[in-house]
């Protein structure tokens, strides 16, 4: 199973752009935390996302440099040559959900501190947000 999630900070603002089949698209790369001691230096682990479509477009709108960002999607590695003739390898997240981690009075969009009325964004956007409900089972609709 490739699942990834993350919690990190943009390290740039993220920009949208459009592949020649007018497809969004973003590419960013977020900080994230090591876990260290008391009296260790902080260390940050800096990785590599991209977003399509609708996601790229929720992302690019509504975050920006130094803001926190939750991030559900799978790690994809990309092989290629470079103009050298040497191989090469990256890895990057693509993303399937985007949260806000922050709320409005830490300095983000949104997020579960914002009343409804106030709030500017959806606290988090899905790939499969279709407007399509499916009834979530209780213990009780479970057949074992």
């Amino acid at each position: 199973m490739n699942v990834v999630v993350l919690v990190g900070r943009l390290t740039d603002n993220p920009e949208l752009r459009r592949t020649n089949s007018d497809i969004a698209v973003t590419r960013f790369s977020i900080a994230v935390d090591r876990a260290y001691r008391s009296g260790e230096e902080r260390q940050a682990d800096f990785i590599n996302i991209v977003a399509w479509r609708q996601t790229a477009e929720f992302i690019t709108k509504y975050f920006t440099k130094g803001q926190r960002i939750g991030i559900e999607g799978s790690l994809r590695m990309n092989r290629f040559t470079d103009k050298d003739g040497n191989n090469r390898t990256t890895y990057e997240v693509v993303v399937n959900n985007a949260h806000f981690v922050e709320n409005k009075r830490d300095g983000g969009n949104g997020g579960s501190y914002a009343p409804a009325a106030q709030q500017t964004a959806p606290a988090s956007f899905s790939n499969s947000d279709s407007g399509d409900f499916t009834e979530i089972p209780t213990n009780d609709d479970l057949p074992f």
